[in-house]
């Protein structure tokens, strides 16, 4: 299944699949981050006492910046998945930038945009 190097052709075609689906879900959850970011509707505090509208308008602007952190970090993840793609298109995926190993199939699994071994990854710390 493994060679020295690199991964056959057909584990990394199911690479592919599962970076795929990850890419469409985070994309669907980065639509809802940007939808909820930028909606500037009124939860309807005109009528309420001044104090409770300065409360309100403070928590949606940390809403909004913690909105925007996540639409950030949102972006990336899919940015690091799109380039495992072109790994995975140039033959390159899985094999750790460090260690030049190839990256153990669990953890691309679980990190499927991963380009660190778990041991070049102990090696930082």
């Amino acid at each position: 299944m493994e060679k020295s190097n690199s991964y056959s052709d057909e584990v990394l075609q199911d690479f592919k699949t599962i970076i795929e689906e990850k890419i469409a879900k985070a994309q669907k959850d980065l639509e809802l981050i940007r939808s909820t970011y930028m909606n500037d509707g009124n939860n309807g505090t005109d009528d309420t006492s001044p104090t409770f509208k300065a409360f309100e308008e403070g928590s949606e602007t940390m809403s909004k910046e913690a909105n925007t952190q996540l639409a950030i970090r949102q972006e990336k993840f899919i940015r690091d998945l799109k380039n495992a793609l072109i790994r995975i298109e140039n033959k390159t995926y899985g094999v750790c930038r460090v260690t030049g190993k190839l990256i153990s199939s669990e953890r691309l699994k679980l990190v499927p945009h991963a380009t660190l071994s778990i041991e070049a990854k102990n090696m930082q710390r």
